[in-house]
């Protein structure tokens, strides 16, 4: 396979995870008054194991070894980007609104490049950086509805903070996987799913009153099915693969089409109207995503 193919393919790839992603910020706002977020956040992982085990369970053993040594690493990344940027989302979903939400996870590309340069001293391109600049403004533009008087009336509220710290928690589990550990994709997403399972565990019995009252409608088991399938084992693989391909930085940055896909989910399930503006974030996220994929030349890290 050709580079530019390999690199068609990847962008492909995470349009997908983004797509899968923004559906379950919503899906995640949408239950808040059903779920728990800790709940929700523990049957995800639990159930993204529970799926994931009978497939990848040869390619476990096989790893063993690998996964001893390189446990550490393993660990963080399982905390950090699973555990942790979830378990935030979720619990920030129960305060603010899912366009603040997407609005603040705009923030994830620029810091990811400040976390590559923190953690590996790799320079931003000057193309890489103003395609990041780009895709951010067109961001803004679908959130804010091309209105500054929106973006004036927001503020930042304690949901608003809970979603920042999953935000830089992402953030660092991009970059990071430049360096996990050599083992098999399926090992590794079996791995730090438990490991995000695990942290959820005992935060979920500290909602034990609330889960009482859980009423068990199709709504709420959809919401578990959903959360625990396509946002989690499906878009981490592809995610991570991608990050493989393509590099962190570049992986990055197509958090920026989240927004945009979360309106156009909601005006295909809640007939919400699409405008002119979103078209015209739409060009601006494309563009910077074009920009730093096809002039931005620095190599991509291995692992």
């Amino acid at each position: 396979m050709t580079p530019s193919s390999k690199m068609v393919r990847a962008y492909a790839m995470l349009a997908l995870v983004m797509l899968f992603w923004a559906g379950n910020t919503i899906v995640a706002r949408a239950v808040r008054d059903d779920i728990p977020p800790f709940t929700l956040a523990f049957v995800r992982w639990t159930g993204a194991f529970l799926f994931l085990l009978p497939f990848a369970w040869r390619a476990l053993a096989r790893d063993r070894a690998a996964i001893w040594v390189g446990w550490r690493m393993l660990l963080l990344l399982g905390l950090v980007g699973v555990a942790g940027f979830n378990g935030f989302l979720y619990w920030g979903l129960h305060y603010t609104t899912a366009t603040n939400g997407l609005l603040l996870q705009a923030a994830i590309p620029a810091l990811v490049l400040v976390c590559d340069a923190l953690f590996f001293r790799r320079r931003a391109g000057v193309w890489q950086v103003a395609g990041v600049l780009l895709s951010t403004i067109g961001v803004a533009i679908v959130v804010i509805r091309a209105d500054l008087a929106v973006l004036a009336a927001l503020h930042l509220g304690f949901g608003d903070l809970l979603i920042l710290c999953a935000v830089f928690g992402w953030a660092v589990y991009t970059s990071l996987l430049s360096v996990r550990p050599p083992i098999h994709q399926l090992s590794f997403l079996l791995v730090t799913f438990l490991i995000a399972a695990l942290a959820m565990f005992p935060l979920m019995l500290g909602e034990w009153q609330e889960i009482a009252r859980i009423e068990w409608r199709p709504a709420v088991i959809g919401a578990f099915v959903y959360v625990a399938l396509l946002p989690s084992v499906i878009a981490y693989f592809l995610f991570n693969s991608a990050v493989e391909q393509i590099g962190a930085a570049r992986a990055g940055q197509t958090i920026g089409l989240m927004p945009l896909f979360g309106a156009g989910l909601a005006a295909l399930l809640l007939g919400e109207p699409l405008h002119g503006y979103h078209l015209a974030g739409m060009l601006l996220i494309f563009a910077g995503i074009a920009i730093t994929a096809l002039l931005h030349r620095d190599s991509v890290p291995g692992r």
